[in-house]
């Protein structure tokens, strides 16, 4: 292999490619980033064998060839290097990977690309297209619901169905559900559900950041792989196999208060109370207390309270229908979802302090959050 390229090209390849690759993992090549020749193009593979991202980068080709190097050591050599041309070829033994830079050099042994892991096919299945800036605000208000405990694998998933021209993602914990549908730009032939690993969406919306193109998606029929694909790269993941709960079930169809509040004024409310929370097992209470008039606002009082640091109150003004409601919540899953929310104004519906709170923001019906509740004295 002998080949030439600019190095802003292949650092911004290495920066997406590089997370992929394995940190802790007993077969060592997964440490390992491939670069190999394909097409007049340099091509550049890195997997945990959970998932695998590939990106092609634009060089000049002089033989063909291909090699697997320590993806953190090249990642971190080649930021350093000046904006300049990079010349990179293989040792007559082909194990070794000379670069070039100015005047930097570098001699970095490799492990024969043979050895590398294969990426898989998706070739068969259901096949389609979404655009970046929806799925992006789909994944930021969806991932973080999923569980991190891997007691319950379904539950480190995301939930994907796609249905005619629609997907949605639905993500779940056990304490919090996130659900929200988002237009596809190619129609399904028929129904499919799959379950993505949360690490995998989480990586695609870093990957996806400075796209404009609509995004291509395959599953393939056996329900095992999935791929993404952009531009110039592309993501295989696992899928995470199991049914996810029915979750349909969780979400109350009806409520006795609901209240609608600005979220930027909720979400500082809320982080003043989890200061108190933290010595108070994270609890933040709400109450919600309707206008004494047509006229009058109502209130939202945020509250939360330790028995040895001390307590605090918040009020902010809201437009309150029904009756008056006592809830209380875990403080950090409402700073959550209040943070991902690009509305202004965010409706809470309720029935009763033991039942859960369902968030869902004004002017958009695409997405909605359900939190359960905590069990206080009141």
């Amino acid at each position: 292999m002998k080949l030439s390229c600019l190095q802003e090209n292949l650092n911004r390849g290495l920066s997406l490619v590089g997370r992929a690759a394995a940190t802790r993992t007993t077969l060592p090549i997964t440490n390992n980033v491939l670069l190999a020749s394909d097409q007049g193009r340099l091509k550049l593979v890195a997997t945990n064998l959970e998932m695998a991202v590939s990106c092609w980068i634009g060089a000049k080709i002089d033989e063909e060839g291909a090699i697997t190097v320590p993806a953190k050591l090249l990642t971190e050599f080649v930021a350093t290097l000046p904006n300049d041309k990079i010349d990179a070829k293989l040792t007559p033994k082909g194990k070794t990977l000379e670069l070039k830079c100015a005047r930097f050099e570098a001699r970095i042994s490799g492990v024969d690309a043979k050895d590398f892991p294969p990426i898989p096919k998706v070739d068969d299945g259901i096949v389609t297209k979404v655009e970046i800036a929806a799925l992006r605000q789909a994944i930021s208000q969806v991932v973080f619901a999923a569980a991190a405990d891997e007691s319950r694998p379904v539950l480190t998933g995301v939930n994907a169905e796609f249905e005619g021209k629609t997907l949605t993602l639905a993500a779940a914990d056990g304490f919090r559900l996130a659900v929200y549908k988002l237009p596809l730009t190619t129609a399904v032939t028929e129904k499919s559900v799959a379950i993505i690993p949360s690490r995998t969406l989480a990586e695609l919306n870093r990957l996806a950041g400075d796209q404009e193109e609509a995004m291509e998606i395959k599953v393939n029929a056996n329900k095992s792989q999935i791929l993404f694909r952009f531009k110039d790269i592309e993501m295989v993941s696992q899928l995470v196999q199991g049914n996810f709960p029915q979750y349909s079930q969780l979400i109350p169809q009806s409520f006795n208060t609901r209240a609608v509040v600005d979220v930027a004024q909720f979400l500082r409310a809320t982080k003043t109370a989890a200061i108190f929370a933290r010595d108070g097992s994270g609890i933040v209470r709400l109450i919600i207390t309707p206008g004494a008039s047509d006229v009058t606002p109502g209130k939202l009082s945020i509250s939360a309270r330790s028995e040895e640091i001390g307590d605090d109150v918040g009020e902010i003004d809201t437009v309150v229908q029904g009756a008056e409601s006592k809830i209380a919540f875990n403080g950090k899953y409402l700073m959550d979802v209040l943070s991902v929310l690009k509305e202004q104004q965010v409706a809470i519906e309720m029935t009763t302090p033991s039942s859960p709170g369902v968030f869902k923001p004004v002017g958009s019906d695409n997405y909605l959050h359900v939190i359960m509740p905590m069990f206080v004295q009141w």
